[in-house]
């Protein structure tokens, strides 16, 4: 049992070395075949790369060849074009060299004309020297003749001529002088009437503005009684917040509200209406509407002020003008509005300015703000022009705008030419048809009452009221009147106008004297 173990086992070792042997024979013939292959592949790959690298190189020699050609071709033809430029340039020189000679060839000739041109005027100089001298020798011989029969030296009688012909020159050239005036001041003339008919054209608007009513409806009889209060403590506290005058009379179904401010009395009437309305009337109710209406009025000026500015294309004004500005709304003038009258001078006066020439906005600036002085008039003394100078300079205007102010009724030297557009701007708005609503009985009417009180004084000989009654002239008899008594008439006819008329703004008085002397010659 033993031995046939060991034989199997010597039996199993044998097979494994022969099958070990068999493997490693197997093993080792792959590897020489996958050797073999390996080598012929690799043959194979050095074959082909040698193969691609001759063509390459053959290909590379070909390029290069053809390359060559190109280039040569290239140069070849850049070396025909320069020679072709270098041919053409050398044409051109020579024609040019041929040019210069020709003109060579030219100056030659010319320089011998002149030369020759030159000998002539030398012969033809000489002889005029010579004549020359024996002209003169000739005239020094007459001008002793002359002196000698005329008695004169020669400055002397260069004198007497020259005095001849000034007199002479003289009347000829003021008879010039006066026709060309003449004929200048009719073309002034028409032209300035064009100028103003045009400016007045392009700028249409409503003439005649609303006015400052001081009327106030009411509904009742028992209304007033309301108004009044017990024992007059609401027209008394009405009266004392608003700063004007309430009138209760028999007329039916009004109340009458008097003051001279307008701002006053449009806040006194929008606020009483108020009070009619609401029906509670008491002295704290009172001063509780017209503090508001105070408040809304003064929005509403304000607001015209810019309204007004911003319709003419004024900027950079002042808080203060621009509240000024929009009092005018409340204020009028022969029932004319003053903020409608200063919007249309503002527009005539920049379209007169922009016909002449000159600043367009600074016109309009001085036409708007040229009754400034009118919203303050009542409060300062003074005339509105001084009182409008006056705000306009600490509220730091121009000197045009503040000398427009200051002269636009002439009272002043006109320094700038602005100020005379306002004036004519002024003038034009408050005198065409239908900017004021004055009836013409009543116009004419206030006219005569201007002449009458002045003709009543003694020495006056003639009164004419004019620029629609802000002016009247007064001419006076110089034999029986002296220049004292003419002052004297002049404050004693303003001092009359003050005390009998009533009238808005001012009246400007001017006496004038004369006296000619006529002599006939027979």
């Amino acid at each position: 049992m033993l031995a046939s173990s060991e034989t199997t086992i010597l039996y199993s070792a044998f097979s494994f070395l022969v099958g070990a042997a068999i493997v490693w024979g197997i093993t080792q013939r792959i590897n020489a075949v996958r050797r073999t292959v390996q080598q012929q592949a690799a043959e194979k790959l050095v074959e082909a790369a040698r193969r691609e690298g001759e063509t390459l190189r053959n290909q590379a020699i070909v390029d290069g060849k053809e390359s060559v050609l190109s280039i040569k071709a290239e140069a070849e033809r850049e070396i025909a074009a320069e020679r072709k430029q270098l041919l053409q340039r050398e044409a051109k020189l020579d024609r040019r060299e041929e040019t210069l000679e020709q003109q060579e060839d030219g100056l030659r000739k010319q320089q011998r004309g002149l030369e020759s041109t030159q000998q002539r005027l030398d012969a033809q100089l000489r002889a005029a020297t010579e004549q020359r001298n024996r002209l003169e020798k000739t005239i020094k011989e007459q001008q002793a003749l002359l002196e000698k029969a005329s008695g004169m030296t020669r400055e002397e009688a260069s004198q007497t001529l020259l005095s001849s012909l000034e007199q002479d020159l003289e009347s000829e050239i003021g008879s010039v002088l006066l026709k060309h005036q003449k004929r200048l001041s009719e073309t002034v003339k028409a032209q300035g009437r064009e100028m103003l008919l045009t400016a007045i054209q392009r700028f249409a608007s409503a003439h005649t503005a609303e006015s400052t009513t001081s009327t106030v409806d009411v509904p009742s009889d028992d209304m007033k009684g309301r108004i009044i209060g017990r024992e007059g403590r609401n027209i008394r506290a009405f009266e004392k917040a608003t700063g004007v005058d309430v009138i209760i009379d028999d007329t039916p179904g009004v109340v009458i509200v008097s003051g001279f401010d307008p701002v006053r009395r449009e806040i006194a009437r929008q606020s009483l209406t108020r009070l009619i309305s609401d029906g509670r009337i008491h002295p704290s109710r009172i001063e509780d509407v017209v503090e508001e209406t105070t408040k809304e009025i003064d929005d509403m000026i304000i607001q015209k002020g810019r309204e007004a500015a911003d319709e003419v294309n004024v900027s950079g004004l002042h808080d203060r003008v621009i509240q000024m500005l929009g009092r005018l709304h409340f204020r009028t003038s022969y029932s004319q509005n003053v903020l409608r009258h200063s919007v249309e001078v503002a527009f005539i006066s920049g379209l007169l300015a922009e016909m002449l020439g000159m600043d367009g906005d600074l016109a309009r600036r001085c036409g708007l703000l040229h009754d400034i002085g009118k919203a303050a008039d009542h409060e300062l003394e003074g005339g509105h022009p001084k009182i409008g100078a006056d705000i306009l300079r600490r509220s730091n205007e121009g000197p045009e705008v503040v000398h427009a102010a200051l002269g636009h009724h002439d009272d002043i030297v006109t320094e700038h030419p602005y100020t005379m557009l306002v004036a004519t701007g002024d003038a034009c708005s408050a005198s065409r048809p239908g900017a004021r609503r004055e009836s013409l009985e009543r116009y004419i009417k206030r006219m005569e009452e201007l002449e009458s009180i002045a003709t009543r004084f003694n020495g006056v000989r003639q009164a004419f009221a004019i620029s629609a009654g802000r002016e009247l002239r007064v001419i006076v008899n110089s034999d029986r009147t002296s220049d004292e008594e003419a002052a004297t008439i002049c404050r004693n006819i303003a001092k009359a106008f003050e005390k009998e008329l009533t009238y808005p703004g001012e009246i400007k008085v001017t006496v004038l004297r004369e006296s000619r002397f006529t002599e006939t010659a027979k």
